[in-house]
């Protein structure tokens, strides 16, 4: 049966529905995505800058284009919890992680945070990460609104390469 639709195909949002990825439980170790992703190489763990402390990744299931993540290697799930050294480092990358994606994507603005707890949105809440969304003006469309589907001009790994390449050495 044919229709008047054209139709966007996004099969890998199906894993993220599905919860493929994500923890068990709030254990620490391969079970948590974070906690694997510093112990692959760069490129198998989307990891775009490594700190001391810290690490800056980009999400697997990205809420636009570039969207990277700044975690603490240490897993912890509050803020609060954080050591001053990691609370620094966490500043450092985040502002990193913005001059970076300004140099190679030139987004007009950015969506900055932290989800904490289930309640607040975390869909990883048992290891604290740090959301730095690069965002462009009209890149809020009838999509997400009336398809429930987000559209990203490039494949990840092509992101981390450029994110990676351009970002700042230690």
């Amino acid at each position: 049966m044919t229709d008047a639709f054209d139709r966007l195909w996004t099969p890998h949002r199906m894993a993220y529905i599905r919860g493929e990825n994500k923890p068990a439980d709030g254990e620490e170790g391969d079970g948590c995505p974070f906690c694997r992703a510093p112990t692959l190489s760069d490129e198998d763990g989307l990891v775009v800058a490594r700190g001391t402390s810290v690490y800056a990744v980009l999400n697997l299931y990205p809420y636009n284009a570039g969207h990277v993540l700044v975690c603490p290697y240490r897993h912890v799930a509050d803020y609060t919890d954080l050591t001053a050294d990691e609370v620094a480092e966490l500043g450092l990358l985040t502002q990193q992680a913005m001059a970076t994606l300004r140099e190679v994507a030139g987004p007009h603005g950015f969506n900055i945070g932290l989800n904490q707890g289930p309640v607040a949105g975390a869909g990883i809440a048992a290891h604290l990460h740090q959301h730095v969304v690069p965002r462009w003006g009209g890149d809020s469309n009838f999509m997400p609104i009336i398809a429930v589907t987000k559209v990203l001009p490039q494949l990840l790994d092509e992101t981390r390469t450029l994110v990676a390449a351009a970002w700042p050495a230690p």
